[in-house]
């Protein structure tokens, strides 16, 4: 497995990351370089909400017995995962947003998966793509995918047609279209917003506006932003618009954040929205609540009237430093494993139908389980709005895009989402915003890259 990285990388990593000086411990064996410290495996990110996870663990446990797992629940902290490698007790494995990962990694934060998926018979194959894309910088994979986030349009059919249109008018490829539509859906009285005729959801959907209108926020190297090229301009203007057509950010926020969206009395019920772009896990949810919901889902098109699907997710990842990094490779391979996900997904399908609800489907970065679970587990359940929904995020998975993996991380994303929310908050219009974000995130990527040389 891969050699440690050198005391000078690691003292460069932590001022880069964290602008902390302490040197990691380092005591050199074979494998990834590390010796092990404890009898306990320790593990970052990672919750226990259902039995997707929670029988997924427990195959963990068994994989690494007699070491015992502890799960510190709960999300991905940045700053509790600095610190702890500041001070030289990082967690055997952790768990993070794909987009994070190529910052970590170009400054030695996370350890290679080279040799760890050799010595398993892991092939990067394995995978998805644009997953294992994600979480790999110039060639080297330092992330194996936990989860597989598809975007899919939900459109409700009631209010739809309420103001004069059909579900299937609702049509993303045409944007002077689906800005009257908009505007011609939503509702507002008394200067208060009571319906979003269609919500483009941004900042955080910008990646799927940009890639509609042909462009993209980096160059597929990761080493170039692109976030003043002239179509990721028009996007955000174009996205900005439909907001704006809608009584503007302020009411337009304000309504969002009063929608009960895990609850019966959602936003479709209450007819509090016609469409918007939304995760695929937001399907199970409706399924849960409101399994009678008159809704359409469909793809997002491009302005070429191609499907697009904006994925994003979640990879295990080993810290640079991690106490047992062989049984760190064993659990991040296990946890990953096509048979692994098929064991969990089919328990998670028992427990959902237990109460009648539909199963959607799991959606997971790993090709061979996706297929066993859509072929084995997943049935129609003649509930057609559940049905197509998931026959749906099943065929787009090969239309996926996500934005490349970069040496800046954190650093380019707060640069795009900032000039975003710059715009909506009218402070700036948005060709002064990206501007400045494409200064502030080529100058993030050049730091990184740099420091990665």
């Amino acid at each position: 497995m891969a050699a440690p990285p050198s005391r000078r990388r690691l003292r460069r990593t932590l001022a880069g990351l964290a602008a902390v000086t302490a040197l990691l411990p380092i005591a050199g064996c074979g494998g990834v370089g590390f010796a092990d410290t404890s009898d306990t495996f320790t593990t970052m990110g990672y919750g226990l909400g259902d039995a997707l996870a929670t029988v997924r663990m427990d195959i963990a446990r068994e994989k690494l017995a007699p070491t015992g797992i502890q799960v510190n629940e709960g999300a991905f902290d940045e700053q509790q995962f600095l610190s702890a490698v500041a001070a030289g007790d990082p967690p055997d494995v952790v768990r993070m947003d794909r987009t994070l990962i190529g910052g970590y990694a170009a400054r030695g934060a996370l350890v290679p998966l080279t040799a760890c998926m050799k010595d398993r018979g892991v092939q990067a194959s394995d995978f998805r793509d644009v997953a294992i894309d994600e979480a790999t910088l110039d060639g080297t994979v330092y992330g194996l995918p936990d989860s597989f986030d598809n975007r899919l349009l939900l459109i409700g059919d009631e209010v739809a047609r309420k103001a004069g249109y059909e579900p299937s008018d609702v049509d993303t490829s045409d944007w002077k279209g689906l800005r009257k539509l908009a505007d011609d859906v939503h509702r507002a009285s008394g200067g208060k917003l009571h319906r979003i005729g269609f919500d483009p959801k941004i900042p955080e959907f910008f990646p799927l506006w940009v890639r509609a209108n042909g462009g993209s926020l980096l160059t597929p190297d990761g080493r170039t932003a692109r976030l003043n090229d002239p179509k990721t301009v028009e996007a955000l203007e174009f996205a900005v618009g439909l907001v704006e057509a809608q009584e503007g950010w302020g009411r337009f926020k304000a309504l969002r954040d009063t929608f009960d969206m895990f609850g019966a009395e959602n936003q479709f019920v209450r007819g509090q929205i016609g469409a918007l772009p939304m995760e695929d896990w937001y399907v199970s949810v409706l399924a849960e609540t409101t399994p009678d919901l008159a809704l359409t889902t469909a793809p997002f098109r491009d302005r070429d009237g191609d499907p697009i699907n904006y994925v994003s997710g979640y990879s295990w990842a080993i810290p640079a430093g991690s106490p047992h990094p062989e049984k760190a490779c064993t659990f991040i391979t296990t946890m990953t494993a096509a048979d692994t996900w098929f064991t969990a997904a089919r328990a998670k399908a028992k427990e959902i139908r237990a109460d009648g609800s539909p199963y959607i489907g799991d959606f997971t970065g790993n090709k061979e389980a996706d297929r066993r679970i859509h072929e084995e587990i997943w049935k129609p359940t003649g509930n057609e709005v559940y049905d197509r929904s998931a026959r749906q995020l099943y065929e787009i998975q090969d239309d996926s895009f996500a934005v490349p993996a970069n040496a800046a991380g954190t650093e380019f994303e707060r640069a795009w989402q900032s000039a975003i929310n710059r715009v909506l908050s009218g402070t700036a219009t948005p060709q002064e915003a990206l501007d400045e974000a494409q200064d502030r995130a080529q100058a993030a990527l050049d730091r990184g890259n740099t420091e990665r040389e």
